[in-house]
């Protein structure tokens, strides 16, 4: 199976460059299932009900959220209409929406998608990630209920990261970081035959500060002091994320590679 993940979507910027790619790299790349992190794409804080449906038109077959999952309101509402919309599993018990889901692709191959919270340096404790994703593994085994396991990691530390790529090694295809927007270079297959990747960076300008307009993070910085609002960047964007392709008999990675089109940065793709 050929998989792309691509990392947040930041305002504006990103939203453009999902709906004027991802079209092509579909057909290109001949990709079976793509993934997409959308918990910035409106205005950089949450996800519209009407941005998600422009990321899933544009060929995303699931798009996952993150610890500002509902800061649009109307999120909370409109996930639990929308099955390919998944937020994370250790949110509050009460939450709408669902942290994990089987999903098939054309061919009916079966692709597990879960996204966990991370808890260090977050502003608040959710529920021990490890556990969470433990239970939905054991329960939707690789290479028999299904044959690709996708998991995305939202959280700061680069170390508690790399620690959930190795818990999940060996019954996951793919463990990727999102959160920090910034993609890192360590894109690997693990022993037990993940493929993993710290942070699949944004889709966003990065002409920026992690996808924002310069000006007020960086008198934040400077003086310690606000002025106004956090506002995304608009400027080119780059689409960053990772492929991997697994075997269908075993569900393990067998290729992984950094995706980076468009803007910025240095360019890397199929």
């Amino acid at each position: 199976m050929r998989i792309l993940f691509l990392g947040d979507v930041m305002g504006r910027a990103g939203r453009r460059a999902v709906s004027e790619t991802l079209p092509r790299l579909r057909d290109e790349w001949r990709l079976d299932f793509v993934v997409v992190n959308g918990e910035n794409a409106s205005s950089g804080a949450g996800l519209s009900a009407a941005h998600a449906k422009l990321l899933l038109e544009a060929g995303a077959d699931c798009v996952t959220l993150g610890d500002h999952a509902f800061d649009q309101k109307e999120m909370l509402q409109f996930i639990e209409s929308e099955p390919r919309i998944i937020r994370p599993i250790n949110f509050a018990k009460g939450a709408p929406g669902r942290g994990h889901r089987v999903f098939a692709d054309r061919r009916g191959r079966k692709i597990l998608v879960a996204q966990v919270l991370g808890n260090v340096f977050m502003k608040r404790a959710f529920d021990d990630p490890f556990s969470a994703i433990d239970t939905v593994l054991r329960q939707n085994v690789l290479g028999g209920a299904v044959q690709a396991a996708l998991v995305d990691v939202h959280c700061e530390a680069t170390s508690e990261k790399m620690g959930m790529g190795h818990f999940c090694d060996g019954r996951a295809s793919l463990v990727v970081g999102t959160h920090t927007h910034v993609p890192t270079g360590d894109a690997q297959i693990l022993p037990g035959g993940a493929g993993f990747l710290t942070d699949a960076g944004m889709c966003g300008d990065y002409n920026s500060v992690i996808g924002m307009e310069k000006a007020e993070p960086m008198r934040r910085f400077v003086t310690g002091m606000a002025k106004s609002r956090f506002t995304p960047a608009l400027g080119e964007a780059t689409l960053s994320g990772v492929f991997v392709e697994t075997d269908d008999r075993t569900g393990k990675a067998t290729d992984i590679r950094m995706i980076r089109q468009g803007g910025r940065l240095q360019q890397a793709g199929l």
